[in-house]
């Protein structure tokens, strides 16, 4: 499957669909706790503050969706990266419906969020994982991206990557 073949939405995306479809998701994962759980308000208020979530359609079947969240200072200090916070962006939450799943769709996704953040003038993406979901570090370590360390956060201990652009 290849996610450019795939229909894309990135703006006025809605925001109950989009919930509704990560519930989904988390049902049929082993381990739901390791995907983001935003709230409809936070949602809401990261859009107005140029968070951006793709989702993408094949037919009306959701496949899968992404998200970049533009870094805060306060952010890059929980991460303890000493950067300017308006050069890295953080890789929000992605996720693939499970009929879906082994059509290498998320490092698809890793590729788009990549082109996407040269265009708009960043230097490094940021992201966390939990430290057990290997199929995700195995993405972001094929995508270039470092781990620079590993920490508790309130939804658990996480992983922190860092990628640089060429």
């Amino acid at each position: 499957m290849v996610l450019q073949e795939l229909k894309c939405i990135n703006k006025d995306v809605n925001i109950d669909e989009y919930i509704k479809f990560r519930e989904m998701v988390k049902q049929n994962m082993e381990h739901p706790e390791w995907l983001g759980d935003f709230s409809k308000e936070d949602l809401i208020k990261m859009q107005k503050d140029n968070s951006i979530i793709w989702v993408y359609y094949l037919d009306n079947d959701l496949v899968s969706s992404m998200m970049l969240i533009p870094s805060t200072e306060k952010a890059l200090n929980k991460f303890e990266i000493d950067l300017d916070y308006r050069e890295v962006v953080d890789y929000g939450p992605m996720f693939v419906n499970p009929k879906y799943v082994g059509n290498g769709l998320q490092y698809q996704m890793l590729k788009e969020l990549d082109n996407h953040c040269i265009k708009l003038g960043y230097k490094y993406a940021a992201g966390t994982i939990h430290p057990d979901n290997i199929y995700s570090i195995t993405n972001l370590l094929k995508d270039d991206f470092k781990l620079i360390g590993t920490k508790e956060f309130t939804r658990g201990i996480r992983n922190i990557y860092l990628k640089k652009y060429q």
